[in-house]
């Protein structure tokens, strides 16, 4: 292989629509913007617009919160593990961890963690450390005999704020 035999996957570099040079091309005249028009012409934002209307997106309160810095975890199913396990990638004798899991190319990479789900089943008795695991998850490893030990344990349920439970009729007071 020499240096000039170097080239891109096909389909990797394409072209630069050059519109508006002549009709030939196939975008010359109006330059695939159609017929007239406010769209066809240049400088037009009119995304949101709705005709002197209020915009929904301004009708609509705002509302939710999105964190800008979330956690993003691999994530990894009880029947990867175990197709892992039965193929010989891994070894269920001994601990499993992040670094192992990448290493043998269960997980492409770790990402800020590995959270275990519980999609699938497990049958071998295995040692888990992960970041992050469901309850299901969990609890399927451990009815297989193993454990999981997680950095990040699963949420617990709030409890739940009933108020019809909660409310009791005021008692009546002596005075009356």
């Amino acid at each position: 292989m020499n240096i000039n035999d170097l080239s891109d996957n096909p389909g990797a570099r394409k072209t630069r629509k050059r519109v508006g040079r002549g009709i030939g091309s196939g975008l010359g005249k109006t330059a695939g913007r159609g017929m007239k028009g406010q769209k066809s012409r240049s400088g037009v934002a009119i995304k949101g617009f709705e005709g002197g209307q209020m915009p929904i997106y301004r009708r609509l309160p705002k509302r939710g919160f999105n964190k800008p810095n979330p956690a993003r975890l691999q994530e990894l199913t009880l029947g990867r593990l175990q197709a892992a396990i039965d193929s010989g990638k891994l070894d269920a004798g001994s601990t499993i961890n992040e670094d192992t899991l990448v290493s043998s190319g269960v997980v492409r990479r770790k990402l800020d963690g590995v959270r275990l789900l519980g999609t699938g089943s497990i049958t071998s008795k295995v040692t888990l450390e992960v970041t992050s695991a469901t309850r299901g998850a969990v609890s399927a490893v451990e009815g297989a005999g193993g454990s999981v030990s997680v950095s990040v344990g699963p949420k617990e349920k709030a409890p739940r704020n009933d108020k019809a439970a909660s409310y009791s009729e005021p008692e009546p007071s002596d005075d009356e």
